[in-house]
This record gives C-alpha cells, sequence and structure tokens, in this order.
C-alpha cells in the first residue's frame, strides 16, 4: 500500500520536528536569553511541553468538528514559522517564543498520523503501528542530529542548525497533501 510509506514518512517528519527543536530548547535558551543552565533546562523543554499540552487539549476538545488531515497540514506550516521564527530573528526573546510556538505546532503530528493511517488503512493491525512507532523514533533521533551535526558546522551556532532541520515540517506539508490527494480521488481503493 503507497499510502503505508507516506505515512511511515510523516512518521519520521513528525519525531522530527518535534524533536529537532524540544531537544535543544534548553542550550537554545541559554544561548540566545544568556540564562544559566538551570533556568535554561527549566524554560525551554517547559514552553515547548506546555504548548504541546495546550494543542492536543485543543485537539481533544474540538476534534470531531476539525478534519484532522488539514489541521495536521496547517500544524505543519505553523511549524515552518516557528522554525523561522527561532532562525531568522535577531532578538533571543522571540527565538525562544518561536521554540514554544513549535510545541503548539507539533503536537498533533504524532498521534495525528497514527489516526489517519488507522481509519485509512483497514487492516493495518499492530504490525503497522509497530512500523509506524519505529519510523516515529527515526525522526526523534534524526532531527536532533541533524541539528546537532549542521549547529556544529556553523561553529556552534544553534539557530542555523534549527533552521536547517526546517525540512522535515516542509517534507511533513508535501506528504500530507499527497495523501490527502491520494484519498480524495481514490477514496474506495484505499
Amino acid at each position: 500500500n503507497k499510502l503505508f510509506w507516506l505515512f511511515l514518512v510523516m512518521m519520521v517528519c513528525s519525531g522530527a520536528s518535534e524533536q529537532a527543536v524540544s531537544q535543544w530548547a534548553s542550550a537554545f535558551a541559554e544561548q540566545g536569553l544568556g540564562v544559566t543552565k538551570v533556568v535554561g533546562d527549566l524554560a525551554g523543554p517547559c514552553s515547548f511541553a506546555m504548548m504541546m499540552g495546550l494543542s492536543r487539549t485543543f485537539y481533544g476538545k474540538f476534534g470531531q468538528k476539525i478534519d484532522l488531515e488539514r489541521f495536521i497540514i496547517l500544524s505543519s506550516l505553523l511549524a515552518i514559522c516557528s522554525y523561522l521564527l527561532i532562525g531568522l530573528t535577531q532578538r533571543p526573546i522571540l527565538g525562544f517564543m518561536g521554540c514554544a510556538l513549535t510545541g503548539a505546532a507539533v503536537g498533533i503530528l504524532w498521534p495525528g498520523v497514527f489516526s489517519i493511517a488507522s481509519r485509512t488503512i483497514k487492516n493495518g493491525g499492530t504490525a503497522m503501528f509497530a512500523y509506524l512507532a519505529l519510523a516515529g523514533d527515526l525522526g526523534c533521533s534524526l532531527g536532533p542530529t541533524l541539528v546537532g551535526f549542521i549547529s556544529n558546522k556553523a561553529h556552534d551556532e544553534l539557530k542555523i542548525g534549527i533552521l536547517a532541520a526546517i525540512i522535515f515540517p516542509i517534507i511533513m506539508v508535501i506528504t500530507a497533501f499527497v495523501v490527502k490527494n491520494i484519498k480524495s480521488s481514490h477514496p474506495n481503493r484505499v
């Protein structure tokens, strides 16, 4: 099933989009805001996690009224905007706010892809969910690794590393559009 492969790509991008920022949020807070390690360790991940929780709570409350595929596309576009804010702003506080905004943007990606895959691939079963989780975990290591590698090459400039990871939400948007197009053009074959 070609949709399964697209869902695998979406899961890689979901994990990478989430962890590329969350794993580096404390270092970003320390570097950008000039705060101590303790404050950075609390402020960065906590703001990211709080916004992610709010995003998931919002979808949990109003999800029955929202088209999940459209919500994933809009969330991915918001992730692109937040990555741009982190990477291009000259004001550290705006970059830090971009980190928090990323939490809101990526909150629905991982669970949303699972939901769409389970509705679309009827006989996927446990093996499908195992492969999707594996792809998500691969993304969770790939995203922060890319940020660290690019940052290192850019003389420890974390903003450049995070900006490079914008590739993951971009691929997510493209793949989500392809999935939505396939499902709408062949509703009986999926």
